[in-house]
């Protein structure tokens, strides 16, 4: 896991609440990955997986 400190500049944070039964779900798919990020990593790993597929989608339409 990466250490914890000061975040890049580029960056801004993005609070959300969830409800429990997906914050289970993220810890469900946290503890398959083999490094078991953290809920913000899963919730970073997730959107850029989506975004890249739409980004795929998008060039094959």
């Amino acid at each position: 896991m990466a250490k914890m400190g000061r975040p890049p500049r580029d960056t801004a944070p993005v609070t959300i609440r969830m409800d429990q039964s997906m914050l289970k779900a993220i810890d469900d798919y946290r503890r398959e990955q083999e490094d078991l990020p953290s809920r913000p990593e899963v919730v970073r790993r997730v959107m850029e997986e989506w975004l890249a597929a739409q980004d795929k989608r998008s060039t094959t339409e």
